[in-house]
């Protein structure tokens, strides 16, 4: 075998917004939780070979496109007391490490930027297999899970009732169902 065949290629992969979910939880009252998510969002990924191990992840999402099934809580999550998204028009990820852990499990770390915040995080990421869809391309997928504290990246508002219950939670948990295109 050659030098050259022995070595691997880099792979680029594009995340296909079409078959992929961005969702986020949040505790309300304490007493039940509230899902949203993003509707609009871009990634991409590049790996050594067909190989996952040390990829390098880019992602970012634009915050007018949050929908949390209520458009005036969607109104006042996109002003100055939330994200602020005429300032601060994108949530961004930046891997810095993706480590296979065992089975199809990897633990995804990297810089999560909010606001004007940014700091590392670390994600789990289960890799669902590769496909090859009805136009011959490769598709691989993952669901990627982790929970922050809003309030570490600048989301500090807080209301409590007149009876005394917090209204909102600390910790968010982030949901992302996504699939990548393997780039020819």
């Amino acid at each position: 075998m050659s030098e050259a065949t022995a070595t691997a290629t880099t792979t680029k992969w594009t995340l296909d917004p079409m078959h992929s979910e961005v969702q986020f939880k949040i505790k309300h009252l304490v007493i039940s939780t509230v899902t949203g998510s993003f509707k609009t969002f871009e990634g991409s990924m590049q790996s050594e070979g067909d190989t996952f191990e040390n990829a390098q992840v880019e992602f970012s999402l634009d915050v007018e496109s949050i929908d949390t099934n209520q458009e005036m809580r969607d109104g006042h999550l996109k002003g100055e007391e939330f994200f602020d998204a005429a300032k601060f028009p994108k949530i961004k990820f930046e891997s810095t490490s993706f480590v296979k852990e065992s089975g199809d499990t990897y633990k995804l770390t990297g810089n999560l930027t909010m606001k004007d915040v940014t700091k590392p995080v670390t994600l789990e990421a289960e890799y669902g297999g590769t496909a090859v869809d009805f136009y011959g391309n490769t598709k691989a997928g993952f669901e990627v899970t982790g929970k922050i504290n809003r309030k570490e990246f600048g989301l500090t508002w807080g209301g409590i009732t007149e009876a005394g219950a917090i209204v909102l939670g600390d910790d968010v948990k982030l949901i992302a169902n996504v699939q990548f295109a393997k780039q020819a």
